[in-house]
């Protein structure tokens, strides 16, 4: 046997250092996306979400002991979630059940005409050419190619990138970048560039409508908005057990991860030190600790003090002026009669240009309000509901929730014009028990500071899309996400928000460890 008499001192293997600790308030989607990209990484996560349940907007009232979803109602842009599921290592089909609607939406008006939009454009232009005429399916060629344009312009440099400035396109593209922004028609409103395309002002109304899918006002939004329509063109998904299915599947992705998730856990302060965010301090007096922060929250949240004020220069704030939409939602059970729903339905009001006066400029609720209606009951899978059928209907409101909370009686007088209208446009409802209504002083409450916006500012003007704050914020340590920050708002642009905070704080980490998963063809990866 051999005996080492003199023995070498070898230095001990150097341990990995211990992953870096972040912290994130709210457990919307973008919260719940940075979580699971963070923790892909290799980094350790703890969310804190002061509701019951996680999820943000992606929420359900239970009517008569039925969950009815009270929030988004499809699920589009399938690619950010199967990239985002990818790059965590797990096929999205593993977690989620989608069905792809063949009618995208059906709308109605009081005159008696009727047009679906399908996921085959071709069917939508034949349907046009009966309902309206050959010239305006023309329209609808020209239109369904501008957007496509515009889609293609903004895709990679704006909406799957971060914030860039106009500095940085100047300074990237030089004088092709200001041809580039001419050729996204931000420089005349939503409204301006749908007369163009179409001359019978339903057609106007309807395609003027995607203005509202990011809080704006069609009269008042930048024509490049008009890429919402073609986004929803390339398809939607309804989601197997609702909406509320995507947030408990990114729960439970982010959960395998690793992050430990925290519900009915209040926030009171953004702890900072030496001028960075360093912790949290939470409502019960426990301090957390982390190497950076994600903030899942309107940015008014931040800018109001309410996450303390050491955090409330981090961003800056949205004016009352400048807040987009807000909504009167019911969710309800009911028996339909007369115009045969799909999942997505639209009655059109008579007179859209007053609608949003009332709503942006007077600040008071529409006198004949369009109403959307979606049928949670209806899709591609499902056969006709034999029993009452779960709904809910939207109708645009003012975001003053905070300044003029709206009195009972203007709220119940809308209500009732908004079933007039769907009567009047072949649609009645037999209630089922009553409906759980929310209003913007309620939607104030579940999200304060906004005064019940829904999308944080209004985009409205050619240069809103820049005013957006990014991922980081003035504050070093301290990241912010949700629809209140770029890409916007939305359930996919929430998503892929909180995957830049988390690309950003990363990157500012310099923590270079990849992703479990890998990237997928034709996606998008932030890694």
């Amino acid at each position: 046997m051999f005996v080492n008499t003199n023995p070498k001192e070898y230095p001990k293997p150097m341990q990995p250092p211990s992953p870096p600790r972040i912290l994130i308030i709210g457990g919307g989607v973008g919260g719940l996306a940075a979580a699971v990209d963070l923790a892909a990484r290799g980094l350790a996560v703890t969310l804190c979400e002061a509701a019951p349940a996680l999820g943000g907007k992606l929420r359900t009232v239970p009517v008569q002991g039925r969950a009815i979803d009270a929030g988004p109602t499809v699920l589009t842009l399938r690619k950010v979630f199967d990239q985002l599921w990818a790059d965590a290592g797990q096929p999205l089909q593993r977690s989620l059940d989608l069905h792809a609607s063949p009618i995208l939406a059906r709308h109605a008006w009081a005159d008696g005409a009727r047009l679906d939009l399908h996921a085959a454009p071709e069917r939508s232009r034949a349907e046009i050419a009966q309902v309206f005429g050959e010239a305006e399916a023309q329209g609808f060629d020209r239109f369904r190619a501008a957007t496509a344009d515009i889609y293609d312009e903004v895709e990679a440099d704006f909406i799957f990138s971060q914030r860039p400035t106009m500095m940085e396109i100047a300074r990237r593209y030089g004088l092709s970048g200001l041809a580039r922004l001419s050729r996204i028609d931000a420089h005349r409103s939503l409204w301006k560039a749908t007369g163009s395309y179409f001359r019978d002002p339903r057609l106007q109304q309807l395609f003027g409508r995607y203005a509202t899918y990011t809080g704006a006002s069609p009269y008042q939004a930048p024509a490049t908005l008009n890429l919402v329509a073609h986004v929803e063109q390339q398809g939607v998904w309804t989601v197997g057990g609702g909406m509320s299915r995507l947030a408990q599947a990114l729960a439970e992705l982010a959960s395998e991860l690793g992050v430990e998730l925290r519900t009915g856990c209040t926030v009171e302060e953004v702890l900072v030190e030496g001028g960075r965010a360093v912790g949290l301090r939470l409502a019960d007096g426990q301090e957390l600790r982390g190497e950076a922060i994600v903030v899942n929250a309107d940015a008014n949240a931040l800018a109001s003090g309410r996450l303390g004020e050491a955090a409330r220069g981090a961003v800056e704030a949205i004016p009352p002026g400048k807040r987009s939409l807000s909504a009167l939602t019911l969710a309800l059970l009911a028996r339909p009669q007369g115009l045969p729903l799909v999942h997505h339905n639209v009655c059109f009001g008579p007179d859209y240009a007053d609608e949003f006066r009332r709503i942006f400029q007077q600040g008071r609720l529409p006198r004949d309000p369009t109403v959307y209606l979606c049928a949670q009951d209806r899709t591609a899978s499902a056969e006709e509901p034999a029993e009452a059928e779960r709904m809910l209907l939207i109708i645009n409101a003012p975001a003053n929730g905070d300044k003029r909370p709206l009195p009972e009686p203007e709220v119940s007088e809308c209500v009732q014009s908004a079933l007039q209208v769907m009567q009047r446009c072949g649609l009645s409802l037999e209630l089922q028990g009553s409906p759980v209504l929310t209003r913007p002083q309620d939607w104030e409450i579940l999200y304060p500071a906004t005064g019940g916006a829904l999308y944080g500012a209004a985009p409205h003007g050619m240069m809103s899309s820049f005013e957006r704050s990014g991922a980081r914020t003035r504050l070093p340590g301290l990241y912010l996400c949700g629809g209140s920050a770029h890409p916007g708002a939305g359930v996919p642009m929430a998503t892929l928000s909180g995957r830049f905070a988390a690309q950003a704080l990363a990157q500012d980490l310099r923590w270079t460890q990849p992703f479990r998963g890998t990237a997928m063809p034709g996606g998008t990866s932030t890694s």
